[in-house]
């Protein structure tokens, strides 16, 4: 977006999850959503008494993502798009708000084994993964 800098992006924040979650259900419209359809979306979705999302706030919010590359305008309209970066809109929104039960033991803190002497191609897999996710959970703050 030019020379401008814009903020990051905290999905720790209860508004970027729900701007997060409307785009997730405005994406499927062939047209693209707006800023007043994405702010209705929100609107809808608040569950809380923070008070009303405008759609000069959502226009805001989309411009950050814009920045950021996970939406897009199309063509000269006022009209938005979720770009590739859905995925990571996707993967963000379910880790943090529904995090699925068979990974909570990958994150928990175990003490180190020993480790066998002939560990197979799958006991590495399956250590990567556990890593792996308990920094993902550390960086979303679920695990402790």
């Amino acid at each position: 977006m030019g020379r401008q800098r814009w903020g990051g992006l905290d999905f720790n924040k209860q508004r970027m999850r729900r701007v997060a979650e409307a785009i997730l259900a405005l994406c499927w419209r062939p047209g693209g959503f707006t800023s007043s359809q994405l702010a209705d979306q929100v609107a809808q979705t608040n569950r809380g008494p923070e008070g009303c999302y405008s759609p000069r706030q959502a226009a805001y919010d989309l411009k950050k993502l814009r920045g950021k590359q996970l939406v897009e305008r199309i063509g000269k309209t006022r009209h938005y798009q979720a770009t590739a970066g859905l995925k990571a809109i996707a993967a963000l929104v379910v880790l943090r708000e529904k995090p699925s039960v068979p990974y909570w033991p990958l994150a928990q803190e175990t003490r180190p084994s020993r480790g066998s002497q002939n560990p197979s191609a799958l006991d590495r897999h399956y250590e990567t993964i556990r890593t792996a996710m308990a920094g993902v959970f550390h960086e979303i703050g679920v695990a402790a």
